[in-house]
């Protein structure tokens, strides 16, 4: 069981930093594609938009109503999206959740920057919150490449 000094480690000065400082946090006006997760367990909702070109994510906005884990995990996304493609961001995603669920490594650039939640292992309450911005990204990105290649 998590004690007191636990939590406060969890939420790091680091963590909330990151809280204060999401990129991205306009949504777009005419996204190619827009997806919408939800957390059941906690309620976090993160809402993405994405615009693709040649199968590059070249425009990125996002409304991240979640934990400061969930908002620590979509500064993280938000930071690096821009320039990559969908299987980019899909070895992203699951460096992070091998990471959280499996105490895999941290993921590699250009999603480092997840090593802030490395402590958010042991709380697997907390790991549908924290992979909401990614898995929202990559369901948004597949989308738009479908369109772009129809």
């Amino acid at each position: 069981m998590a004690n007191d000094t636990d939590l406060i480690k969890l939420y790091s000065a680091r963590i909330l930093a990151l809280t204060t400082d999401i990129p991205h946090l306009q949504r777009l006006e005419a996204p190619h594609a827009s997806v919408k997760k939800r957390s059941p367990l906690c309620g976090s909702t993160v809402s993405v938009d994405v615009e693709v070109t040649n199968g590059v994510v070249t425009k990125f906005g996002q409304d991240v109503k979640a934990c400061a884990l969930g908002q620590a995990a979509a500064a993280v996304t938000g930071g690096a999206i821009i320039g990559l493609t969908l299987s980019e961001v899909e070895m992203g995603r699951d460096a992070l959740r091998d990471m959280l669920k499996n105490n895999g490594p941290v993921p590699t650039a250009p999603f480092d920057g997840f090593e802030v939640l490395e402590p958010a292992r042991e709380y697997k309450n907390r790991h549908a919150s924290i992979l909401l911005a990614i898995e929202a990204s990559v369901e948004a990105i597949e989308q738009a490449v479908q369109s772009e290649t129809v």
